[in-house]
């Protein structure tokens, strides 16, 4: 549990919530996306929000940080009132948020971000750049923030650009962030360094809402966990006091079996006739060097990896999408021009991409739209789309990955994010491929979608072709028959069935003697082909 800072206190001599929203309800026409919902945050504490797609995180943040207004209930911080919706200014001083997707602006200064809008006195007077600069490298020391000031927030990481986000919220004056899957996008390495800050942060008084669907980092970071199911608040407990099988039973309403929970445990057995996929010799730039690897029919492959290792190029180069320096892939015989996404295509590859949102969607186009950009070609005559063609295909789409969507026609961004990514594994499954490709296919979903969108791929193999899985996510590489590790644009490990998740992690993090293919299905070739 983490310290917590001295606060106003309540009559009971309890320290005043940051945050205290109680009975509060939000309905869109005939939905209703709160139902009485409530959460009480405490000053420095780091406090979990966890539930599926769907269960209203996303309405409750949105009230919480004065985007809308609830229809009813009452919400207030450090116990005064919350402000009135529009002022912007008030609001920044009780709340901020830290998205997902980065809100910093690329082509500015570190400083520049920090201070925007703010970065001289007045309206009318000019910047003093040496003094923005000064306040700027003030703030950062202030709360520990390793970035150079004048540096080019484009040129930073992902864990820097984070960490600037959180320093300008705090330079508002507010005490209280909520951190929207922070870690989507980080490695091993920079996770533990966020969490490093977060609890140096909590030392001095500031309180995280921290919303995450990686329960393990909820059982790490948090000491109270609140979860929401259908739109209500389902509990809230000590995390030290909910063991992980109560935790997912609070979240899906269901019973869980027994044992610890666990996601789609593989049911094939990866014996099939022949190789599907063949990499042969691959060499990428900022990639990986002479990299060989094959999968076979009826066979799920994990390709594991920290964010650095490579892994991830390599299943973009087989999709297409990268140029290769040497080396040769082929899909069923056939080669694939590296490079080249109609190639791919062609020969039979489907990808789903690493971010749903810049790579796997359209936005302002509907679920149908989405779905089927792969397969234009077969939705109408000399290059034309004919609606009711595509309607019907894309309604067969619907119910086999059982998208929960109002229709064909609405808008894809008007779902849930495990919702989303069921149309990018849609369109990805439109071609009917040999290969599926699917890059940290269960990134930001909730468990159940987990389960589905990772039952989904086994049904692929089990169809007597071969899927790829490439991933830094544990549960994601359960699903696979066989997983190889990269690190540094190289196989340093393979593992068959059976694995401990110590052996992989030491394996991703280039621990010295982490354990190789020896230690779980035999000797490991300088080139794995897993055969």
């Amino acid at each position: 549990m983490a310290d917590t800072a001295t606060a106003p206190a309540h009559g009971s001599g309890e320290p005043v919530p940051v945050t205290e929203a109680t009975g509060i309800s939000k309905r869109y026409g005939a939905t209703v996306a709160l139902r009485d919902a409530r959460i009480t945050v405490a000053p420095g504490e780091a406090h979990a929000l966890v539930g599926r797609n769907g269960a209203g995180k996303s309405t409750l943040v949105s009230v919480l940080t004065g985007l809308q207004a609830p229809d009813t209930g009452t919400l207030r911080f450090s116990g005064a009132p919350a402000p009135a919706v529009g002022d912007i200014d008030a609001w920044r001083s009780r709340v901020a948020c830290v998205y997902q997707r980065s809100t910093i602006i690329p082509g500015l200064t570190v400083a520049e971000n920090l201070f925007l809008n703010r970065q001289s006195d007045g309206a009318l007077r000019p910047i003093r750049w040496k003094e923005l600069h000064r306040r700027a490298e003030e703030l950062l020391a202030e709360y520990g923030v390793d970035v150079d000031a004048a540096a080019r927030a484009g040129d930073l990481t992902v864990e820097q650009r984070q960490f600037v986000e959180i320093a300008r919220a705090l330079s508002f004056g507010t005490r209280f962030i909520i951190l929207d899957e922070p870690t989507a996008k980080l490695d091993a390495r920079g996770i533990s360094r966020l969490f490093d800050k977060l609890r140096a942060l909590r030392r001095q008084g500031v309180a995280f809402l921290f919303i995450s669907h990686h329960l393990r980092e909820v059982y790490e970071l948090c000491g109270t966990v609140t979860v929401y199911r259908d739109a209500a608040h389902i509990l809230t407990a000590p995390v030290a006091e909910l063991g992980h099988r109560a935790l997912v039973e609070a979240m899906t309403g269901e019973p869980t079996a027994g044992g610890p929970a666990r996601v789609a445990v593989p049911s094939g057995s990866g014996t099939g006739a022949g190789d599907v996929l063949t990499v042969e010799g691959l060499t990428l730039e900022d990639g990986c060097r002479d990299l060989s690897l094959s999968v076979r029919a009826g066979e799920v492959l994990g390709l594991a990896g920290a964010a650095a290792s490579g892994n991830v190029r390599v299943a973009e180069a087989i999709a297409g999408l990268h140029r290769a320096e040497a080396g040769g892939i082929t899909v069923a015989g056939r080669p694939v021009h590296a490079g080249s996404v109609p190639s791919a295509l062609a020969a039979g590859v489907g990808l789903v991409p690493e971010d749903r949102h810049l790579q796997g969607l359209v936005h302002h186009r509907s679920v149908a739209e989405n779905a089927t950009l792969t397969v234009t070609s077969q939705l109408g005559p000399f290059g034309t789309v004919l609606p009711r063609r595509s309607g019907r295909f894309a309604q067969r789409m619907i119910e086999d990955l059982d998208i929960k969507t109002p229709g064909a026609a609405t808008p894809v961004s008007a779902l849930s994010g495990g919702n989303q990514q069921k149309v990018v594994v849609a369109r990805a499954l439109a071609t009917d491929p040999r290969v599926l490709v699917a890059i940290r296919p269960t990134n930001g979903v909730d468990v159940k979608s987990k389960e589905f969108l990772l039952d989904r791929i086994r049904r692929v193999a089990d169809a007597g072709k071969a899927a790829l899985i490439v991933s830094d996510e544990l549960d994601d590489l359960k699903a696979c028959d066989r997983v190889l590790v990269m690190f540094h644009g190289r196989v340093v490990a393979e593992f068959g069935p059976g694995w401990q998740d110590e052996q992989v992690v030491a394996a991703m993090e280039g621990v010295a003697g982490a354990p190789c293919a020896a230690a779980t299905s035999g000797s490991l070739a300088t080139d794995v082909h897993g055969r």
